[in-house]
């Protein structure tokens, strides 16, 4: 799958990294889903799995240039590139206007995660009885996701490790939040906020000559977890693409069927009209290091059809599937 790409089809490639990387923090939204729509989840699975015992002896024999092939390294180096620069940009972006519109935000997730539906099920064809189950199957479990109450932070570095693992799947399965899991797991704000914006300050000290930040034993705790919860990651990335890769290459439709039914109890989660549950004890509200309050749950209701707030909602709905509609309308002309 290794191949030439022009100097747009490399910027595009970027482009879409960054896109997986800003759903990927989003709580509801999954990286997988964007990867999928936007036409390279087959080869981004493709991709990990090529990182295995071969590509290990290749790179040990300082075979540099095969590693390179056999890896479809600057196809990896792209999409995860961008979606790490992803994290430091288009996700604080994402930030803000969740702080400030965030009923509009979750509606153009709402919409897009419907266009997806669309899109994943459009060509499917072959609704056998098994198929029809694995999606019921698929999107009970991603219903059922939805409802769970959220453990308490938990810094351990095994399970920072575990987090890992289990937070990249959103990467490699559609409909899965990684972000909305590590808010189940208790350390969304622990690995995605707090450790971040320490790993931001330490970088931003060190550039600047700072070197007495590495003596701080509150950063270099956050600095650990930072990277175990990176291991972890990487260890899920390329452990859950083999997985994978065989369960779709023996049972494609059934795992097919699965991850759409999955999308579709993903709603639950990004329902536009939800009232935020902040976690609290004893009355107190718990604050992270930033001093915003710490989300716990969602407790969701049908909003008043007759209001201008949820009619302007519904528009951003609206247009969510409308973008969808329009990569559909782009992937077809391309491919003519």
């Amino acid at each position: 799958m290794q191949k030439e790409r022009t100097f747009l089809e490399k910027t595009m490639l970027f482009i879409k990294g960054l896109a997986m990387g800003a759903a990927n923090k989003v709580p509801g939204v999954s990286g997988g889903t964007v990867s999928y729509v936007l036409g390279f989840y087959e080869e981004l699975i493709y991709s990990f799995r090529k990182i295995n015992y071969r590509a290990f002896k290749l790179l040990m024999k300082g075979e540099f240039r095969e590693f390179f092939k056999f890896t479809n390294t600057q196809f990896l180096l792209l999409i995860m590139g961008g979606s790490m620069f992803s994290y430091f940009s288009v996700s604080l972006v994402l930030d803000y206007f969740l702080k400030h519109y965030e009923l509009y935000v979750w509606s153009w997730f709402f919409g897009m995660i419907v266009g997806s539906i669309y899109y994943m099920g459009k060509d499917f064809g072959g609704w056998s009885k098994r198929n029809f189950v694995s999606l019921i199957f698929g999107a009970t479990i991603g219903l059922g996701i939805s409802f769970l109450t959220p453990a308490v932070e938990n810094d351990n570095l095994w399970f920072v490790f575990v987090c890992g693992i289990i937070g990249v799947s959103g990467m490699t399965l559609p409909g899965l939040s990684g972000s909305f899991i590590l808010i189940l797991m208790g350390n969304y704000v622990l690995l995605l906020v707090d450790s971040v914006n320490v790993l931001l300050s330490v970088f931003g000290n060190l550039i600047i000559g700072n070197f007495e930040v590495l003596s701080d034993p509150i950063k270099v705790k956050y600095l650990k977890i930072i990277a175990v919860f990176t291991g972890g990651s990487a260890f899920g990335l390329v452990s859950i693409s083999h997985i994978l890769g065989f369960v779709l290459k023996r049972w494609n439709k059934i795992v097919n069927a699965i991850i759409i039914g999955f999308i579709m109890g993903s709603l639950g989660i990004v329902w536009p009209w939800k009232k935020t549950i902040y976690a609290s004890v004893d009355g107190v509200f718990l604050l992270d290091q930033e001093g915003t309050k710490i989300v716990e749950n969602y407790k969701r209701f049908v909003p008043d059809i007759i209001n201008f707030e949820t009619l302007l909602a519904v528009f951003f709905i609206f247009l969510g599937i409308g973008l969808i509609l329009a990569i559909d309308y782009y992937d077809k002309r391309r491919k003519k």
